[in-house]
């Protein structure tokens, strides 16, 4: 039966058309040197798929669809320098190009950027404003690598960072919580309030990936901030128990203490085990269990108030799946589509079902540096 708790799902045929520039490496500024098109790992199809499994399956049908809406330049500039919208929109106006490091734009890119943090912003008017009690933003381009001054890792404008900006701002919020469970850490969510105690940010990360210089353990925040950044970098080959292991240990304690008025996911589905761009082995069984563990902490402390943004997921065949089933999980329903991993052979590595040595050692390390600012029990 579906759940009896209406969810959203604001999406716009918009976000298909930013171009992400095929025949380039994610990091470079020169073409490949090959004739066949090579597309960017950030292209419109892994969305376009997830919305056709969503129609396909008939989940699409108990979803409540929330307009999109176009992001103000105030509302970037909360974070955004003048400058940099204004880099972005003349790269854009000439034709496209890297707008910092790996965040490639085309002629439609600023305006589609626009939209992408504007989609964040109406889930968030929408569970506000009680239209539904928890939504989906099922965006792109993603944001949480965008830094004030640069775009990074596919990522133009910082979606999320503006969205809890927003519902501050509009709302009188005067606590909430933004966790990131993007295989990539989220630097520019980090850095953007690192000195604010008004938004916790919690990222689970594959420790020192991308980028390498952001998500240590040590990086907690500062000044009056200081406390209310939480950053579990899982070793290589981290996978559902691991994850379930952080969900149940590190990231409930914290949560309650803090008590958010309104919790954002960072939702990318990167972590999964068939990612090009990572090396961990969540499964769709992790991913529907981190969405309900995010569930019940909202239910516990804000009323059921969750908003979840795309970020990252770059598999084709099989990131669609993994978001697909944290809708299955906020739906409260499954669909019946089958796990495509293969059962005899993935679905039994040890690293999906144990806790090895150097795991364990990292959730005790994060424990143990958590608990100069939170009781972790």
């Amino acid at each position: 039966m579906p759940s009896k708790i209406p969810t959203g799902l604001v999406f716009d045929d918009r976000y298909l058309q930013h171009n992400s520039n095929p025949l380039r490496l994610p990091v470079s500024k020169e073409p490949l040197p090959f004739v066949e098109p090579v597309d960017h790992p950030s292209n419109p199809r892994l969305v376009e798929r997830t919305m056709k499994l969503l129609g396909m399956t008939g989940l699409l049908d108990d979803l409540v669809r929330i307009p999109g809406q176009r992001a103000t330049e105030e509302d970037l500039l909360v974070y955004h320098t003048e400058w940099y919208l204004e880099h972005v929109r003349s790269l854009c106006a000439a034709g496209g190009g890297d707008a910092g490091a790996g965040a490639p734009v085309a002629s439609d890119s600023y305006e589609v950027a626009m939209h992408s943090a504007g989609g964040v912003k109406s889930a968030v008017d929408a569970v506000m404003k009680d239209d539904v009690r928890q939504c989906y933003a099922l965006v792109r381009p993603p944001g949480h690598h965008a830094m004030a001054e640069k775009g990074m890792g596919f990522c133009v404008f910082a979606n999320v960072v503006a969205a809890a900006h927003h519902a501050r701002k509009v709302y009188g919020l005067e606590r909430v919580l933004i966790l990131d469970w993007d295989v990539h850490h989220g630097n520019g969510t980090q850095d953007a309030f690192y000195a604010d105690p008004n938004v916790m940010f919690i990222s689970l990360h594959q420790d020192r990936w991308f980028p390498p210089d952001f998500g240590w353990i040590d990086q907690s925040g500062t000044g009056y901030g200081t406390g209310y950044t939480v950053n579990i970098p899982m070793p290589a080959g981290s996978g559902n128990v691991v994850y379930t292991a952080a969900f149940d240990e590190i990231v409930p304690p914290i949560v309650e203490q803090y008590q958010p008025e309104l919790i954002i996911v960072s939702a990318g589905q990167d972590a999964s085990a068939w990612d090009p761009l990572a090396r961990m082995i969540l499964t769709t069984t992790g991913f529907r269990m981190m969405t309900r563990k995010m569930q019940e902490l909202a239910a516990k402390v804000c009323n059921g108030r969750l908003v979840l943004a795309q970020e990252g997921g770059y598999s084709e065949p099989y990131a669609p799946y993994c978001t697909m089933a944290i809708f299955e999980e906020l739906l409260g329903r499954k669909t019946g589509l089958e796990e495509p991993l293969d059962p005899d052979r993935v679905l039994q590595w040890p690293s999906i079902n144990e806790i090895s040595g150097d795991q364990r050692a990292m959730l005790d390390a994060v424990r143990a540096h958590q608990s100069q600012f939170w009781k972790m029990g």
